[in-house]
């Protein structure tokens, strides 16, 4: 972004700004529903509009719904398939995929294995996890399930789709924090991203344990999660006055998010907002309910101390100073994924 146009997009994005101020200050019923394709616009004005839109829905409740993200009907369907097709086999074949010394990070992870921060009961749920397609550094290969040869192509077809739109989201939210637009694309190529098939199992409510729900209250560990439609409701965010709210989105959306690292990056300007998956009404616990996030991640050697254009007087320095990689271990080891 450069001559004339850096110029035009500077003065109405500040312009802009000072009619969004007091939106910090709104009580969102619903998140906002914002359209990628107004930021890949050829128009200035609406790529002004959608970066501001972007961090002052960030700014506040740390939620939007987008459109035009580049999944097709087709391929979220073909996903789904693999995902249900994947976790209704037996336990033996899918323990096959689990393995304790990747920490969790790639293949299957089975019931009970993981304690949002802060809770002793375990999440009621299952999933399995599609890193980056070429990792490099040290990264671990993805493990893949022989008998279902389709998962492999839907989960990493899946996970450059949205990999790509959480890079142009990114591009957005350096203009919105006034960095150069690509100040993101050097530390999440070839980051630590990953792609989450998640089954919640259905429940006996006579057997639920005290307690437990199918994700407890947290905040994600990443720079941003986008998260596809859900097979049933159940996602809840907590808002500022303490209130949850549920959140939704229309079949042609993803919903996305700030995680923990962006919100230390940018000393809580970005707010990486509490949320869960609560359990269904007892007549609807037999039910399952699949979820497949894209926790987008940089590479473990970013720095994430606060930026200086957050900090001030009003707002002092809130977190130490730490990379994204000892941020990650830190997490996994309170998640209880890592032991050692």
């Amino acid at each position: 972004m450069t001559g004339k146009f850096e110029s035009f997009f500077c003065n109405l994005a500040a312009n802009y700004t000072k009619n969004i101020n007091t939106m910090s200050d709104i009580l969102y019923d619903q998140i906002p529903s914002l359209d990628l394709a107004d930021f890949k616009s050829d128009d200035p004005e609406r790529k002004a509009r959608f970066v501001q839109d972007l961090g002052a829905a960030f700014n506040n409740i740390g939620f939007v719904a987008i459109k035009n993200h580049g999944l097709t009907d087709e391929l979220t369907a073909n996903l789904y398939n693999s995902v249900k097709e994947f976790f209704s086999t037996d336990t033996a074949t899918k323990q096959k995929y689990e393995f304790p010394e990747l920490h969790g990070q790639r293949g299957y992870v089975g019931k009970n294995k993981e304690t949002a921060k802060g809770f002793k009961v375990a999440d009621l749920k299952e999933f399995y996890h599609i890193g980056q397609p070429d990792p490099i550094n040290g990264m671990p290969d993805n493990v893949f399930p022989d008998e279902f040869p389709d998962f492999k192509e839907n989960t990493l077809t899946t996970y450059t789709t949205l990999e790509n739109a959480g890079r142009m989201l990114l591009r957005a939210i350096a203009l919105y924090l006034e960095l150069p637009e690509d100040y993101f694309e050097d530390k999440v190529a070839h980051g630590d991203s990953i792609l989450r098939a998640i089954h919640y199992f259905p429940l006996d409510p006579n057997l639920v344990p005290e307690g437990a729900v199918r994700a407890a209250a947290h905040g994600d560990i990443n720079l941003i999660t986008l998260l596809m439609g859900a097979s049933a409701e159940g996602l809840e965010v907590l808002r500022r006055d303490g209130q949850w709210i549920p959140i939704t989105a229309l079949p042609d959306q993803i919903i996305v998010n700030v995680g923990d690292m962006l919100d230390r990056l940018t000393n809580h300007k970005l707010k990486s907002t509490i949320h869960r998956v609560v359990n269904p009404p007892r007549e609807k616990m037999n039910s399952p309910r699949y979820s497949i996030p894209f926790f987008m991640h940089p590479r473990s050697d970013m720095d994430l101390t606060c930026l200086g254009s957050c900090i001030s007087t009003e707002h002092p320095k809130i977190y130490e100073d730490m990379t994204a990689g000892a941020f990650l271990d830190e997490r996994l080891r309170e998640l209880g994924l890592k032991k050692n």
